[in-house]
């Protein structure tokens, strides 16, 4: 699967996402997953988990210009010298020169984003930081960024899975060619079990989060980020890119309910 380009940078279409992951833990799964030919790493700072992963890329043998890295600065953190210090801390318990993609993690009420956005884009002028962009980001958040700013968003890192629909924001990122990075691309596990997308496995002898996966990896200018800790987990994501999904099994996937929102705390921006 071809990955994304986007602000000069290529993005794999299937990451390994992170979250909940730490220690030991995490340190093994990114080394599995590493090791089965994952190339696209995706952590925050609020994640703690930097340092587990800055241990399994130095372990690993695998070329640095092979490997795309996420990392993303928590909301309280938005006033420039914040940023400043949490990305030197951050690539420092990557045990990295410069991340591939500097996320934004969540808007937060009253922040000054051209302050927070110019201090990104000269860590990407200073090489630091190969591209910038935003996670959790409304139509209205990305307008500022992108048309009064004018800042080089590279993604918006949102979530989005059969059970919630998306259109409206994916509308506008495609009008100003912004690729959407999937988290929960499986529901929080609830893909598993849906009943409509086990009859569609069934027919393709795959499993459900396989079919939800490749619902969202066929979508152009999508790519997913799965958590997995699992060898088996990550090998059956892997596989779920070789899986054809047919217009009727589409067309059953559209008439799913697309209301299900899992991630919303408190902070979270009104949602479009």
């Amino acid at each position: 699967m071809d990955p994304l380009q986007t602000q000069g940078i290529s993005l794999p279409r299937l990451g390994l996402g992170t979250f909940r992951m730490q220690g030991d833990i995490c340190r093994e799964a990114v080394e599995s997953a590493l090791a089965l030919g994952y190339r696209h790493i995706d952590t925050a700072e609020m994640y703690a988990n930097e340092d587990a992963i800055g241990a399994a890329l130095s372990a690993a043998n695998v070329p640095r210009r092979e490997l795309h890295v996420t990392s993303k600065v928590w909301p309280e953190n938005l006033a420039p010298d914040a940023i400043r210090r949490a990305f030197d801390n951050s690539i420092k318990k990557l045990k990295l020169d410069f991340v591939d993609l500097y996320l934004i993690h969540w808007p937060a009420r009253g922040m000054n984003l051209p302050a927070a956005l110019e201090t990104m884009l000269k860590l990407k002028e200073e090489g630091r930081a190969r591209a910038i962009g935003v996670a959790n980001f409304t139509v209205a958040l990305l307008k500022q960024a992108v048309e009064e700013i004018k800042a080089p968003i590279a993604c918006n890192q949102i979530e989005y899975h059969v059970m919630l629909d998306q259109s409206k924001v994916m509308r506008y990122m495609a009008e100003k060619s912004i690729p959407l990075v999937a988290y929960c691309p499986l529901a929080q596990g609830r893909a598993a079990s849906d009943q409509t997308l086990i009859a569609i496995a069934n027919k393709h002898g795959a499993t459900a989060a396989q079919v939800a996966l490749k619902w969202l990896l066929d979508q152009k200018d999508v790519a997913a980020i799965p958590k997995a800790s699992r060898r088996e987990s990550q090998q059956a994501n892997l596989d779920a890119l070789t899986l054809q999904l047919d217009d009727e099994d589409r067309k059953a996937i559209a008439a799913l309910p697309k209301d299900k929102r899992f991630v919303s705390p408190a902070f979270a921006p009104a949602w479009d």
